[in-house]
């Protein structure tokens, strides 16, 4: 009986033509395809893997977690943006007043436009960070930090351009 219930589940929502799929995105209708430009890097301290990792990481999030098909350029939806910001900073004092802690802080510019629903376009700043040990070596942290914050700013931009609650 479950199996059957569940077969039935799938094949409803697999037939519905709404534009939504199982993680809460509303793709509207007459969307069919994605484009995600490759976002320079324009901050005063440069990563040299930042721009390709953001830039691919959110052309996997909308083809895994979307109907559509992601293009090079021209598509019905459309992401574009620049990488404004890659700071350190001292985010913390320990008791003897020395810095404990330290934060890279990512920022992003992203230009959104629907060419099906132009009302759904918008431009937004995007900002995530990390703290770390100021006892670690930087460059020992530094790809695990920016995993973790890139994938933080792709659910932000992805929530933000295609689930609308």
């Amino acid at each position: 009986m479950l199996v059957v219930s569940l077969s039935s589940f799938i094949l409803l929502f697999s037939s519905c033509s709404g534009g939504y799929s199982f993680t809460g995105a509303s793709i509207p209708p007459g969307a069919k395809t994605i484009s995600v430009a490759t976002f320079p890097n324009y901050a005063s301290t440069v990563n040299p893997q930042l721009s390709q990792k953001l830039s691919d990481d959110l052309r996997q999030m909308f083809a895994s977690q979307t109907p559509l098909t992601v293009t090079d350029d021209d598509g019905d939806l459309q992401v574009s943006g620049e990488i404004t910001g890659y700071d350190t900073r001292a985010s913390a004092l320990s008791s003897s007043d020395e810095v404990s802690m330290n934060r890279l802080t990512i920022t992003i510019k992203v230009r959104f436009v629907n060419r099906v629903d132009p009302e759904a376009d918008f431009e937004q700043t995007f900002s995530r960070y990390r703290d770390y040990a100021a006892s670690r070596d930087f460059s020992s942290v530094e790809s695990g930090l920016v995993s973790e914050i890139v994938a933080e700013l792709c659910e932000d931009v992805f929530n933000k351009s295609v689930v609308n609650w």
